[in-house]
């Protein structure tokens, strides 16, 4: 018998996948307990649907990771810092600062998790940062911290 899953289900399958199954598998415990529905064209329609759904929100988010990577790739992002003497930053610049500063000059939201840094900034000049957007989508800028 071929169900459609609603739930994950041990050793069968996936949440949204058309698995086939023994019919008294389905009809005494998957049906019951609604982790399944029987595949019928209803079912099979709203299947289709929510794969369709499901590509076109993965093409439009890594579209718009794309473009934004396109803005940012190669920029640089100006921030000031207090200092104390000799050039030592108070404290560091974080991922969240950083973050904010491309926000405010780009206009890109970016979340601060996703901010690599090669090394903790923690003195005045120009650090490299790669920014993971999506998936496989990353973008390059340089953050350049000036004294306040």
């Amino acid at each position: 018998m071929k169900v459609v899953l609603l739930q994950d289900v041990k050793a069968h399958g996936k949440k949204g996948e058309l698995v086939t199954v023994s019919e008294g598998y389905a009809r005494n415990f998957l049906l019951p307990r609604g982790l399944a529905k029987e595949a019928n064209a209803q079912a099979m329609n709203e299947l289709k649907n929510a794969e369709e759904s499901k590509a076109y929100k993965i093409k439009m988010e890594t579209e718009a990771a794309q473009a934004a990577a396109a803005k940012l790739e190669g920029k640089s992002v100006n921030m000031t810092a207090k200092a104390g003497q000799g050039g030592k930053l108070f404290g560091s610049v974080t991922p969240k600062e950083i973050a904010a500063a491309v926000q405010r000059q780009f206009g890109v939201l970016v979340d601060k998790r996703k901010i690599v840094l090669d090394t903790e900034i923690k003195a005045f000049g120009s650090y490299r940062c790669e920014v993971k957007l999506y998936n496989g989508i990353s973008a390059h800028i340089t953050a350049v911290v000036t004294e306040a």
